[in-house]
């Protein structure tokens, strides 16, 4: 009896009253496996051991630009059992018309990293700055293929802001995810990508992919301080993304305030934090107040450039 008592004393407080959570809690991934979402996710899974009785278990849903996952996590029951990894495209591919619910209709809990967008070669590329590039695509409109993460992604209302910027136009490749892009580039099949930093990291430690400018107001650390700004070539565009947590509307506000207090310390494990420093990934928590507040002024940002530029999917 006094074994009994001992282990019932040592399990987590919410365990022992039944409390949340009480069983696994499915994080969905609205994006392709070993693209930077997907890493994000995998390292906060590992790091949140410490700091959840249950542990997520993460599953990959791809499609429509993050659309797959997140109508998923619309219909789900709001009781913190199933979650999902948020980002920037929930902003963009409703006001493209590609899904039917918008940012209103889920509960974002915490942002967790930001990073700007950024154009990327092969290292073997003829493309040497991102001068090349324009250049190249100046002389061939419309024949260089540029890779992203699918209709109304980062990547493509990033490249298509680019075209704005410099008069040129590029022809734009949709993948079901960060990670086939970046594969197909390696292979030869497309000139660049407009990803984020984190995808192509790995390929840029290793010297397979170069990247041209990030699109940010000042410079990124790690191997990439040498890395322009487009506002240091003097083209005036900075275009960021980010990635949070998010939980289907009417989820109870006890379990909201749960999982945020314990992302907040998983943010901070040193594992965690060295993942994303190894991913070349920006820190950027943000609480739920701000975070909504970030997510309508950048609905509002990219309704009207979608608008402007007549973007399709």
């Amino acid at each position: 009896m006094l074994a009994g008592a001992w282990a019932c004393a040592a399990l987590p407080a919410a365990a022992q009253s039944g409390g949340y959570p009480a069983k696994p809690i499915e994080l969905i991934v609205p994006f392709a496996a070993g693209g930077g979402t997907d890493v994000l996710a995998r390292a906060l899974a590992e790091s949140a051991r410490k700091h959840l009785p249950q542990s997520f278990v993460v599953v990959n849903k791809a499609g429509a630009s993050g659309g797959v996952g997140w109508a998923e996590l619309v219909n789900a029951r709001p009781d913190g059992y199933k979650l999902a990894i948020i980002t920037v495209e929930l902003t963009m591919i409703p006001h493209m018309g590609l899904v039917k619910f918008t940012a209103a209709d889920l509960v974002p809990i915490v942002r967790l990293n930001a990073d700007p967008a950024t154009i990327a070669v092969r290292n073997d590329s003829p493309y040497k700055t991102i001068e090349d590039f324009i250049a190249g695509a100046r002389r061939s409109a419309g024949t260089v293929r540029v890779g992203n993460a699918g209709s109304g992604s980062l990547g493509h209302l990033a490249a298509a802001a680019l075209e704005d910027k410099t008069g040129t136009r590029l022809s734009h490749v949709p993948y079901r995810g960060a990670s086939p892009a970046v594969m197909d580039l390696l292979g030869g099949h497309i000139e660049a990508v407009a990803v984020t930093p984190v995808e192509v990291a790995t390929y840029v430690a290793e010297g397979k992919v170069r990247p041209l400018a990030v699109m940010a107001d000042q410079r990124i650390g790690g191997n990439w301080d040498q890395v322009p700004t487009l506002k240091e070539r003097k083209i005036d565009l900075a275009v960021g993304g980010w990635r949070g947590l998010a939980a289907p509307k009417n989820t109870p506000p006890e379990v909201i305030a749960a999982l945020r207090s314990a992302m907040a310390k998983t943010l901070q494990e040193p594992a965690m934090k060295e993942a994303m420093a190894k991913q070349n990934m920006g820190e950027g928590y943000l609480d739920e107040a701000a975070f909504k507040a970030l997510i309508a002024r950048d609905s509002a940002t990219f309704k009207q450039l979608i608008d402007k530029l007549d973007i399709k999917p």
